[in-house]
């Protein structure tokens, strides 16, 4: 039996596919092609999920600007034409769509669990401003319901 290159003190028979260096069960990483050492599978995350500092300033601004105007928005329709019920939750899909996808835009069309939180913190300001009595205690179902849908819009559009 051979040692490990990198732990030399295991003992495998295991080769890597590329290279045909031994290595073990612990620096094994396993391929599409088979079993390679580490440095003959260059293992990288996706383009979409490597995000920069800059991209992250970009989402964050976006997620604040399209917050407060959608938001206002949103509360303009709702004052023009009073929905009720499940006609608010439509709105509020269409809501998580505009911000995920303004966000996104703004990423330059990355994805990740950051963005994702961004997205729907803004969705939930913009929630907020529809919803003033909210902070005096008059609850709505209904209104809730609304920001669980553009949530799950705004982030699952951003994951």
């Amino acid at each position: 039996m051979a040692q490990c290159k990198r732990h030399p003190r295991v003992e495998t028979n295991l080769r890597c596919g590329k290279c045909e260096d031994h290595i073990c069960p612990k620096c094994m990483v396993e391929t599409p092609v088979g079993a390679r050492c580490p440095s003959c599978a260059r293992l990288s995350r996706l383009p979409t999920y490597q995000i920069s500092g800059k991209y992250y300033l970009r989402g964050a601004l976006a997620a604040i600007g399209l917050a407060l105007a959608v938001g206002y928005l949103w509360l303009l329709i709702l004052a023009i034409v009073p929905f009720i019920g499940f006609v608010n939750l439509f709105l509020a899909a269409g809501v998580g769509y505009a911000i995920g996808e303004g966000i996104s835009w703004a990423a330059n069309r990355r994805r990740g669990t950051i963005l994702a939180v961004m997205g729907g913190a803004s969705l939930t300001v913009a929630w907020l401003i529809t919803n003033p009595d909210i902070w005096v205690g008059v609850f709505n179902p209904f209104s809730l319901l609304a920001l669980l849908v553009g949530g799950f819009v705004a982030v699952n559009r951003l994951r």
